[in-house]
């Protein structure tokens, strides 16, 4: 057998040589999928959100204690993917309302010094035990989240 002539295989699997071109276009095609992948993950992730189960939306959380959050004193916390602010007034009672400001759906904070409920965007005002609007341009109160002190412990939401 000459080396001119082709050899027969005998039975036995050549390995495939790629070669610098296909190595290339191999990786150039990976990097395209993975950048697609990549971009469209989040985005699918966004548009189908991950089933809750019933029993973990609504229900009663523990959101502290009455030392967590001592007389004259409130914050803002997440409550079923809500913002939630607790109030403990000076006279004991505590209440939770809804953070989002009626206004404009801004989140509200507490103003200790004047001790009242302050959405900061456009310096509405609304009362630590009713939520009632005092001032500026909201045109609702602020929803009333149902509280619970149990022991020393603070539960906000459920029924």
């Amino acid at each position: 057998m000459t080396e001119l002539e082709p050899r027969e295989p005998q039975g036995e699997v050549e390995a495939t040589n790629i070669g610098r071109r296909g190595f290339v276009r191999y990786l150039f095609g990976f990097s395209i999928v993975s950048t697609v992948v990549g971009v469209l993950t989040p985005v699918v992730s966004y548009l189908w959100p991950p089933s809750r189960s019933a029993q973990a939306v609504g229900g009663r959380v523990l959101v502290g204690t009455t030392a967590d959050i001592p007389p004259g004193k409130a914050t803002v916390l997440p409550v079923n993917d809500k913002p939630v602010i607790v109030v403990h007034t000076r006279d004991g009672q505590v209440r939770a309302f809804s953070a989002i400001c009626t206004h404009l759906g801004c989140v509200c904070e507490w103003e200790e010094k004047r001790q009242f409920i302050l959405c900061p965007c456009h310096d509405g005002r609304f009362n630590a035990l009713t939520g009632a609007v005092m001032a500026g341009p909201p045109p609702a109160p602020l929803p009333p989240v149902a509280t619970v002190v149990e022991g020393g412990n603070i539960y906000v939401g459920g029924a």
